[in-house]
Formats: C-alpha cells, sequence, structure tokens
C-alpha cells in the first residue's frame, strides 16, 4: 500500500529522499552513523523481544499440542506483525513520555547519543540473560526500568530533582500497570477454570497431553479445545504485537526524537489540514479555560495577558500556558505546512504542542462539567496529532523484527510455562484459561494506552490455573520468576544509570 501510493505519487517520493538527504547532511557523518546504528539495536531488541515473550504466547498451544510447534511460532509470527500494524500508537508515546519533555528536547546531542546506547544496552543484555536460563522475565519491565535509569541518571549529572530527569507521574501509572495486571490475571484465570469445570465436569478438556494419549490413545486435544486453544493463542500474539510492538516504536521514536529532534520532533507529512486541525484545537482548549476561569485559574495564569513569545521556552510551566497557545497560534499561522519551518521552530513548535498538552491533561482531571472534559479529550488527541506519531518505515520495521523474532528461541520457555510453574503437566482446559485471561487482560491494556507485561500476565495465568486444579505450584520455578520480578526494574535502571554515568565521563566533556 505505502508503495503503490509512492508510485502514483512521484513528488511524495522526491520529497521524502530530499528530506532523508537534508537531514543527513545536516547531522554530518558520524552522527548519522550513530543515528542507522541505533535504530538498528532498537530492532535487535525488538527482535529478542520476539523470542524472549512471544515464546509465552505460543508456549501452551505447542505443550498441548494443538499446533505444531513450527506452524504455531511461525502463525505466532504472522499474528505478532499484524499487532504491531494495527495497535496504534498509545502505548508507544507512554513509552516516550516516561522522560519529561524538557529532557528530551534540552540534553545535548552528545548526551541523546549515550542516552540511547546504555538504555538500549541494557535492555538487551537482561533480555538475553533471562532467556538463557529460561526465565519468563518482563521484556517491558527491562526497557522501562532502562529508560528511569538514563533518566535518573540525567538529572543526578545537571544537579537537578529527580522529577527532572523522570515523568514521575507517567512513571507511577506504568509501575501501577505492570504491578496490578499479573494479579488481575491470576484472579480471573483461576475463576474462569473454576467456571469451565462446573461447565464442563470430567470433560476430556481437563486432561493434560500425557493423560488423553495415555487413556485415549490419541496425541492432540478434543476437537473444540483445540480451536480454541489456536484461537486464543494466536489472540495472544496479536496483543502482544500491539502492546510489545507499540513501546518498540516508542523507542525507535524516543532515539529520532533525542538524536534529530530538529527532523523528527512533528510529522513532516503533515500537510495544511493538519496545521489548521492543531491550530483550532490550540483555540478551542483556550475557550475551554476561558470559560472555567474559576476552576482553572490555580494552574492557568489569568493575569498575565495571552501573547506571544518570540524567545524560545527553556521549560514548561502550567502556568505559562496561555502565552505558549499564543505563541503556538502564531506560530503555526505563519505556515501552510512544516516544511516551511526551519529546524529551530520545528523543535520549538513540538515543545509548546507537549508542554500545553501536559497542562490540558492537568486541567482534565479537575471538577469541570463533563461536557467541557469530553471536549478537552477530543481537542487534546487533535492538538498532539502531529507530534505523537510514527513514520510508516518505523512501524513496518518493528513489526518484521518482532515478527522474526517470534520464529526462533522459543524452546526454554516453552518448557518453563508448560511443566515447571505447575506440580503437574498442564492441561486443556488451563491453557484456554489462561490464554483468554491473557489476550483479553493484554488487548484491553493496549486499547487503554497502558504498557502491560505478556510474560508476568500469561505465567500468573498459568499459575492461577495451577492452584485453582489444586495441582500446587514448584516454589522453585515461583521463586525464580518472583525474583526476575522484583528485580528487573532495579536492576536494569542501575545498570542503565550506570552505563549512562561512565560513558559521560569519558566521552561527554
Amino acid at each position: 500500500m505505502v508503495l503503490a501510493a509512492i508510485w502514483h505519487n512521484p513528488p511524495q517520493l522526491i520529497n521524502r529522499f530530499v528530506f532523508m538527504f537534508e537531514m543527513f547532511s545536516g547531522l554530518g557523518l558520524w552522527w548519522s552513523i550513530g543515528l542507522v546504528l541505533a535504530v538498528f539495536f532498537v530492532l535487535a531488541y525488538e527482535f529478542i523481544n520476539g523470542f524472549h515473550d512471544t515464546a509465552n504466547a505460543v508456549a501452551t498451544v505447542i505443550y498441548t499440542k494443538a499446533m505444531p510447534a513450527h506452524m504455531a511460532v511461525v502463525a505466532s509470527g504472522l499474528f505478532n506483525f499484524a499487532g504491531v500494524m494495527l495497535g496504534g500508537l498509545g502505548v508507544a508515546y507512554a513509552i516516550v513520555h516516561l522522560l519529561p519533555i524538557d529532557l528530551l528536547l534540552g540534553m545535548d546531542s552528545t548526551q541523546g547519543l549515550i542516552m540511547v546506547f546504555s538504555l538500549l544496552f541494557s535492555a538487551i543484555v537482561w533480555n538475553l540473560g533471562t532467556w538463557y536460563f529460561g526465565i519468563p522475565a518482563s521484556s517491558s519491565h527491562t526497557l522501562i526500568g532502562s529508560i528511569l535509569g538514563v533518566g535518573g541518571a540525567y538529572a543526578l549529572i545537571s544537579h537537578q530533582p529527580l522529577k527532572e530527569g523522570i515523568n514521575v507521574g507517567k512513571a507511577i501509572d506504568i509501575m501501577l500497570s505492570l504491578i496490578i495486571s499479573p494479579t488481575v490475571g491470576f484472579i480471573i484465570a483461576a475463576l474462569l477454570l473454576f467456571a469451565m469445570k462446573r461447565v464442563w465436569l470430567g470433560s476430556k478438556i481437563h486432561k493434560t497431553p500425557e493423560e488423553r494419549l495415555l487413556v485415549d490413545g490419541k496425541k492432540h486435544p478434543p476437537f473444540w479445545a483445540r480451536v480454541t486453544l489456536i484461537c486464543s493463542a494466536m489472540g495472544v500474539s496479536f496483543v502482544h504485537g500491539s502492546n510489545d510492538g507499540q513501546k518498540g516504536i516508542g523507542l525507535v521514536m524516543l532515539v529520532l526524537i533525542c538524536m534529530a529532534p530538529a527532523y523528527f520532533a512533528l510529522d513532516m507529512n503533515s500537510r495544511s489540514y493538519d496545521l489548521d486541525r492543531t491550530q483550532d484545537a490550540n483555540q478551542r482548549i483556550m475557550e475551554i479555560y476561558q470559560r472555567n476561569q474559576d476552576q482553572v485559574s490555580h494552574l492557568v495564569n489569568f493575569s498575565v495577558p495571552a501573547k506571544a513569545q518570540e524567545e524560545l521556552m527553556s521549560h514548561c510551566a502550567a502556568g505559562e500556558a496561555l502565552q505558549a497557545m499564543a505563541t503556538l497560534d502564531k506560530r503555526l499561522g505563519q505556515v501552510r505546512t512544516y516544511e516551511e519551518m526551519n529546524l529551530v521552530d520545528r523543535r520549538e513548535v513540538r515543545r509548546l504542542l507537549l508542554c500545553i498538552d501536559d497542562t490540558a491533561r492537568k486541567v482534565s482531571k479537575l471538577p469541570l462539567p463533563a461536557k467541557e472534559l469530553t471536549d478537552l479529550a477530543k481537542w487534546r488527541k487533535d492538538l498532539t496529532a502531529t507530534a505523537e506519531y510514527a513514520p510508516t518505515w518505523v512501524i513496518v520495521s518493528i513489526a518484521l523484527a518482532l515478527g522474526c523474532g517470534t520464529m526462533v528461541g522459543w524452546r526454554r520457555i516453552v518448557y518453563t510455562v508448560g511443566e515447571k510453574i505447575g506440580s503437574s503437566g498442564m492441561t486443556y482446559s488451563q491453557g484456554i484459561a489462561a490464554q483468554i485471561t491473557a489476550a483479553a487482560s493484554i488487548g484491553i491494556a493496549s486499547l487503554t494506552g497502558m504498557p502491560v507485561s505478556t510474560t508476568h500476565i500469561l505465567s500468573s495465568a498459568v499459575a492461577g490455573t495451577m492452584v485453582a486444579n489444586k495441582s500446587g505450584l514448584q516454589s522453585q520455578t515461583i521463586k525464580t520468576i518472583l525474583l526476575a520480578w522484583v528485580l528487573t526494574l532495579p536492576l536494569t535502571m542501575l545498570l542503565s544509570g550506570g552505563l549512562f554515568l561512565l560513558n559521560n565521563h569519558l566521552f561527554g566533556g
């Protein structure tokens, strides 16, 4: 579709080549090489994520012999690819916004390069280590811990409060999501298995593959159980792509924004209509503030006239929202496309958009009339549409890396999930309950823009079914998984933060 559009629109192809030439010539040879390597390392991380996390998606369907292993991993790879392509960008920018706006656009180029490679190295090393030992650890925890580590280290060397290096509010929201989701998975999967045992009492779906082979002499699960296992496994693969794939997209955008903000701060494919929509949303939000001055006056300073500022913004402050909105209105009114702006102005407009949206997010938590809150949510989406985007090549690259990674390295995790969580083997009904729970939980998280751990949700769902089935749990495996769950965040934070501090000392001058 993308190639066809370019083929029938030669000016678009020419514009893309001109943009790429301008970017690489503006960045210089060594910086361009660094940017290409950084994107390559993100794709490597996503490939590792594929065989690390997606093994969880196919673990039950392979273990229960519902599908041959080679067919399961290929199908899972295709559904992961589709999940990335259709998953949206809500989770992607939840990852990007872990770092404050001032840090993203205020960090110098050398520190940006050091930050990117420090967090990528930390995430890749931890993922490979836990995969090698067959531990179902969370790639989400790994990535988020690595980002928080470099953010905290930046605040340390800048002699600034922690909130200047980490978006504390966003970090708390994501941590709660990562903590609560496995518990919910455990409970729902257990309840679902209870219900299945009540409805289908004595059914063959409550046998393990070994029991069915011994009693019935058949290798595969009953027909409907097999269909349900396959469909739910592909569902887990799809939502894994939509959630974890978005994390990869967010990581690439984090790299591009940090290393080449003048070229990727805004969607350069935006047309005059998109800028008009952005400008209109800005004005509509300002009108909401004006109509509700009493409620928002402690956040927005109405005593200073809303006058456009000529100097660059040094930081985001809710009190200066009206001035930022006037400045944005003036900047957008002077051009028809972002291509008409110089590199400095593009970067400044992104800062203005995200600062205005940050204030609007705070206002949305105030007790305003329901219609005003609904309108504010709509205008916020229109406001940030050209800043919270991802080029098509980024989405396709991540989809390919995750899909291809799915097809290798799955055996270690499959064995752990199938046989080492419970004291006995997994029954067909347990596999169904765990996979349906995981698919539903991760799908809801993706729709709400919250990153969750596929590994932890599925592992806890399997554990929930083992408890519900009175099979008991293997304490050593559970301890290992819990230990990885507890240690992943702090250790990746220390590793990425330590690497950032060391490299900044050696190369940052």
